[in-house]
């Protein structure tokens, strides 16, 4: 099965790939970003696609993949959930709102390991994962929901209710 990338797309990642003239390995991370942000996340598909668009063998692509925590290579669902675990937002209860967001999203992360870092609902609107550090230290405890940003949670109910 192969990758079917819509042409404005294309177009876009051409274009990214301008800014690296003298080596198009250097444009991995930016294609990659590209792809996961229409397709939400990076498959065996679009590692080949990627990897041909490069010039490059698959596994070279597969490389960057699997060392970036930032690459999904599994479906989220709906809404990705990301909830900061570093010191200052577990201090502020970063732990229990992970708990909590599972609770109430019936997310069971007990198949979650450190290359499959993602647990997904049943239902398939949401899926979550601890993140490393998104920058709002004296406001914990921080999460996003797609690219939207949390600071302070501590009503999980208020906050699902924005993501019908």
């Amino acid at each position: 099965m192969s990758l079917e990338v819509p042409k404005e797309l294309e177009k876009e990642i051409d274009e990214r790939i301008t800014h690296y003239p003298e080596s198009k390995r250097s444009a991995v991370l930016p294609v990659l970003h590209a792809l996961q942000h229409h397709f939400r996340y990076i498959d065996e598909n679009a590692v080949e696609w990627a990897a041909a668009k490069l010039d490059l063998e698959p596994i070279k692509v597969l490389e960057v993949v699997t060392f970036y925590p930032g690459f999904r290579q599994t479906a989220p669902g709906k809404y990705h959930i990301r909830v900061c675990r570093t010191l200052s937002c577990a201090m502020s209860g970063s732990y229990e709102l992970m708990e909590s967001l599972c609770e109430k999203t019936g997310i069971d992360r007990s198949g979650v390991t450190h290359h499959d870092p993602i647990a997904v609902s049943a239902d398939g609107k949401f899926s979550i994962e601890f993140a490393e550090c998104l920058a709002s230290c004296g406001f914990g405890p921080v999460c996003m929901v797609e690219d939207d940003f949390h600071e302070a949670v501590t009503d999980v109910d208020e906050l699902l209710k924005q993501y019908p």
